[in-house]
């Protein structure tokens, strides 16, 4: 099990008339990752999704806040001592392109960090070449024609199985998936999304996967959280399917509301919200993250800042970070619903 606890990162943009900005990424995010579960943040550009993967996954480092994988936590940790618990979870990267070295091929790219799985294992070097055969047939490429090749001669579904063969090379706990179709074609997206599943039935592996896209959070994440991630906090949690089917936070359902519609299939959610203007950062943070934007902000909004939590007077399913939370039906309806 992986969790994160009060995780904060700022970074510092230097330059223009002040000297330098700092930019909160992260604003005290908590989050739990169950061995084969899968929990899914979405959220939109620049709200924070690609840090916290890459925090998780030990290729940055946190400002404040615990993470804790399998019992240890990771602060008082040494960086060497760090290591061994980081490669439990390996990073799936959004661009099948450049995550493979072109000059190395694909025998070679799985060979490397198979010999150290062998060095850590003790087990004997035929084990290496007989666990990349493996590890391609169990993403669905035959290993026979891929093995010897270069990725340029691959398509991008190929190398994105292929990426995934890397990750599940030192046996991870954990895979992060950021934006792990995006810039695939979309009629090879379902099949690497039902090859994520598969690997939690089969691997009992976790899945942290990282989208803007509602579609891919609701089919990845089958009986799994949702996190909400706006500038960096999470403004609502809970079972994927309630938070799609029944948002609370103004923003969760501004961002459902983008959901297109399918004229003639579907007709669209009598309760859409679009938020008030346009994302700007240089604004204040006194109160809600959200309040600038949001049609429904009252002068506490302004004010004051909710704290992720459940509301004793209006009781749902997920925590949210509102005032005013109410839920509404926003996503597209079946046009004879």
């Amino acid at each position: 099990m992986i969790t994160g606890t009060a995780i904060t990162k700022t970074f510092r943009q230097r330059g223009g008339v002040l000297g330098h900005r700092e930019v909160p990424a992260l604003r005290g995010v908590d989050f739990a990752i169950e061995r084969g579960g899968a929990v899914c943040f979405i959220g939109e550009s620049g709200c924070g999704k690609t840090t916290l993967g890459r925090i998780i996954a030990g290729l940055e480092t946190c400002d404040s806040g615990e993470i804790v994988i399998d019992g240890t936590p990771m602060s008082g940790l040494s960086p060497r001592r760090r290591r061994p618990y980081f490669r439990r979870v390996q990073m799936i990267h959004q661009d099948p392109y450049s995550a493979l070295n072109p000059t190395r091929t694909i025998h070679q790219t799985l060979r490397a960090p198979l010999a150290l799985r062998a060095r850590q294992t003790g087990r004997p070097k035929p084990w290496i070449d007989a666990r990349a055969e493996e590890l391609l047939a169990l993403v669905g490429i035959d290993p026979g024609y891929v093995l010897p090749r270069y990725p340029h001669q691959l398509s991008g579904g190929m190398r994105q199985r292929v990426v995934i063969a890397r990750a599940l090379t030192m046996d991870p706990e954990a895979l992060v998936a950021d934006e792990a179709v995006s810039m695939i074609d979309v009629s090879l997206r379902l099949g690497i999304l039902a090859l994520l599943r598969r690997l939690r039935e089969q691997l009992g592996v976790g899945v942290l996967f990282i989208t803007h896209d509602i579609a891919t959070a609701r089919y990845i994440g089958d009986e799994s959280e949702l996190y909400v991630l706006y500038r960096g906090q999470v403004v609502e949690h809970g079972p994927t399917e309630t938070v799609i089917n029944e948002p609370v936070h103004p923003y969760t359902q501004s961002l459902l509301s983008a959901t297109p519609v399918l004229h003639g299939l579907e007709r669209p959610g009598p309760d859409r919200i679009v938020p008030t203007e346009a994302l700007d950062e240089r604004h204040g943070d006194a109160g809600c993250l959200f309040a600038r934007r949001c049609p429904l902000a009252t002068e506490r909004c302004e004010r004051d800042r909710p704290v992720l939590g459940h509301d004793p007077a209006y009781p749902t399913t997920q925590r949210h970070a509102c005032f005013h939370p109410r839920r509404r039906q926003v996503i597209p309806l079946a046009a004879g619903a």
